[in-house]
C-alpha cells in the first residue's frame, strides 16, 4: 500500500484520481483545496487529513512518507506542484496537461535527477482499447499516409469563460485544455509533429492542420453547445467525438470510465507514462497558443 497525498481535490476530475487511488489498493493520507466543497472525500478516504491553506499542506506533507502526490490543480499550476511533490521525496502524477510549455518539460527533467524521484502523467487515451487496436492496425497496414479529421465538441456554459480555464495564461487555451490528449494520442499512433497551422481561434472554437509523419490531422474543438450537430442534439448529448480516417468512421464514444485506473495501474507497476512521452503534445498546444498566423 502506498500513500498518497492530492492538490486539487475539490476540482472537476478529483473524483477519477480518489477512484483510483482506492480501486489500486492505496491510501490518500492528505488532501488541499483552497474551496472546501470536498465532500466526496468521505465516498473515499473519510479519514484524509484535509486542509484549504497550503502553507499547512506544506507542513504536514513534510512530517509523512508520502509516496505519490496526485496533481488536480489549475493547468498554470501544474509545474509548482510538480516540484513540491519532487522536493518532499515524492513522486508526482499530474493530470493534463502535465505543463504548459515545452521548457517546462526540460526544468523538470533536472528536478528528477536532482531529487531522484519520477514524474507521471495521465495520458488517457493511450490505454483506451478501442484506441490501442488501432494503433496496432496503422502499425500493421503497409500505408504511408492517412487523412484524418478529428472533431471534439463538448458544451461548456458561461462559467467556463469566467473560470481559470477561460483564461490563456491559467489554462493555455482551448486546445491546451481539452485538445491536449487527443494529440497525444494521434502522435502516438501517427507519428512525431512535422508542422501546426491553425485557421481559426476564438474563445470558444480553434480549427487547425496538423501534419505528423504518417497523418495530415485536421482538427476542431469547441465548447460552444451550437457547434453540436443536430443529431447530438436530439438525443441529449453534450458531447461529440468523432475521428474520420481515410473517410472512414473510427468509433470510439464508449469505454471511457476507468481509464484513470488503469493510467494508475501502469504507474504504479512501474510503466506509467512520464516527461518525455508528454513532450510532443505539449509542444503542439505551445505552437498554437504562440501562434498569431492563420492559414
Amino acid at each position: 500500500m502506498k500513500n498518497f497525498a492530492i492538490i486539487g481535490v475539490g476540482g472537476y476530475i478529483a473524483p477519477r484520481h480518489l477512484e483510483a487511488i482506492k480501486s489500486t489498493g492505496n491510501t490518500l493520507v492528505a488532501a488541499f483545496d483552497p474551496k472546501d466543497s470536498v465532500g466526496i472525500l468521505d465516498r473515499y478516504f473519510p479519514d484524509c487529513q484535509f486542509f484549504t491553506e497550503f502553507e499547512r499542506f506544506e507542513s504536514f506533507i513534510e512530517t509523512q512518507k508520502i509516496d505519490y502526490v496526485s496533481i488536480c490543480s489549475p493547468n498554470y499550476l501544474h509545474s509548482s506542484h510538480i516540484k513540491f511533490a519532487l522536493r518532499n521525496g515524492a513522486n508526482a502524477i499530474c493530470e493534463k496537461p502535465l505543463v504548459l510549455n515545452e521548457s517546462d518539460i526540460d526544468e523538470l527533467v533536472e528536478y528528477e535527477k536532482k531529487y531522484n524521484k519520477k514524474v507521471f502523467t495521465i495520458l488517457q487515451l493511450r490505454v483506451h482499447d478501442s484506441i490501442v487496436e488501432l494503433k496496432n492496425k496503422i502499425l500493421t497496414e503497409n500505408k504511408e499516409h492517412y487523412q484524418v479529421d478529428l472533431t471534439y465538441l463538448t458544451s461548456r456554459g458561461n462559467w467556463y469563460f469566467e473560470s481559470w480555464k477561460g483564461d490563456e495564461s491559467k489554462s493555455g487555451g482551448l486546445s491546451t485544455n481539452i485538445g491536449v490528449h487527443f494529440f497525444d494520442m494521434l502522435t502516438w499512433i501517427f507519428g512525431e509533429l512535422k508542422e501546426v497551422k491553425i485557421e481559426k481561434k476564438t474563445a470558444s472554437l480553434e480549427i487547425g492542420l496538423v501534419e505528423l509523419d504518417k497523418a495530415t490531422v485536421r482538427w476542431k474543438l469547441s465548447v460552444d453547445r451550437n457547434e453540436l450537430p443536430k443529431s447530438a442534439i436530439e438525443s441529449g448529448k453534450t458531447t461529440f467525438r468523432s475521428i474520420r480516417i481515410n473517410e472512414q468512421e473510427f468509433e470510439f464514444s464508449e469505454g471511457f470510465t476507468e481509464l484513470h485506473n488503469k493510467v494508475y495501474e501502469r504507474t504504479l507497476s512501474g510503466i506509467g507514462y512520464g516527461l518525455e512521452d508528454a513532450r510532443t503534445a505539449i509542444k503542439i498546444v505551445e505552437q498554437l497558443r504562440k501562434s498569431n498566423e492563420l492559414y
